[in-house]
């Protein structure tokens, strides 16, 4: 339950970022997969944390459910300003739960998390501003935007072995000239995989309200790069990338307790009817009566 604390407590992949002041950091994220037959159980199970979190002050994360890509796959992320920040999260998220619960509800329900799962798989990210494009010079404008937010796309770049360098030099070569020909775009998040993943890993992420904002595509590269520029991109990318895998993700409130600055981009949507908690009974003294 550690690792599935820290990714819950702890975005995809900027696909879910929590608040904060610089765009420097990490995302803790963990990626679920979900028997079929159980993702009811689940989202009961999760749906319980989040209000805990919410109730009781514990730690921020957005949930998102891959809707185009694996199915049943739920992601928990949150952004943090460093690793100790980890634990901080993890201790907010486990004393949320006693709260609410008490122990003895607490670890049940760690145990029924644990048996709707297929596999997880808990991951650090960091970000990486000077590859992102077209960042707002504001960063409570981008809070603003993921929580008007309820789709979010997220490319997965996998490094040849010894390329990484030379994969950013040709990211740094596209931010360069999307912000050039097309600033007032949207904004495309990178994050880069330091812990948990299976070699290197870039992500790079959009954030949108609704699919139909996807039909409003930008100019495509060719155009921004100029004929040498896109040769130059593709040649680098045969060269540099192993594999390219892509998924559609759709935000989920209720399974989520977003930071307050992400939350009042929307406050009606992040904010669900909040689920009834049941503390444990408080056991009667020795030798008092409880009835007839």
């Amino acid at each position: 339950m550690k690792r599935i604390v820290t990714g819950i407590g702890a975005i995809a992949v900027f696909t879910a970022v929590a608040a904060g002041q610089t765009y420097e950091g990490y995302i803790d994220v963990l990626t679920c997969i979900v028997k079929p037959d159980k993702r009811s159980d689940f989202d009961t199970v999760v749906k319980k944390m989040a209000s805990a979190n919410r109730r009781y002050k514990g730690d921020t994360f957005l949930t998102s459910q891959v809707e185009y890509g694996d199915q049943n796959t739920v992601t928990f992320s949150s952004g943090r300003e460093n690793y100790a920040a980890i634990e901080k999260g993890m201790a907010a998220f486990e004393g949320a739960m006693k709260e609410a619960y008490g122990p003895a509800t607490s670890s049940q329900l760690e145990k029924d998390f644990n048996a709707c799962l297929i596999s997880s798989h808990a991951e650090i990210r960091k970000r990486r501003a000077d590859l992102s494009i077209n960042l707002p010079k504001d960063i409570s404008a981008l809070w603003k935007s993921i929580g008007e937010s309820r789709w979010v796309r997220t490319s997965a770049f996998h490094i040849r072995p010894g390329r990484l360098e030379e994969f950013e030099a040709e990211m740094k070569a596209v931010k360069e000239g999307v912000e050039k020909g097309n600033p007032e775009g949207p904004t495309i998040l990178v994050s880069q995989a330091v812990a948990g993943s299976r070699g290197g890993v870039f992500y790079v992420t959009g954030f949108r309200k609704s699919l139909a904002d996807y039909d409003k595509a930008p100019p495509p590269l060719k155009q921004l790069l100029g004929q040498e520029g896109y040769q130059q991109y593709r040649k680098g990318t045969a060269e540099n990338v192993q594999l390219v895998e892509g998924s559609l993700s759709r935000l989920l409130p209720e399974l989520s307790n977003p930071a307050k600055e992400i939350a009042n981009g929307a406050v009606e949507f992040w904010t669900p009817k909040p689920a009834a908690i049941n503390k444990p009974k408080a056991k009667p003294a020795a030798g008092v009566k409880t009835g007839d």
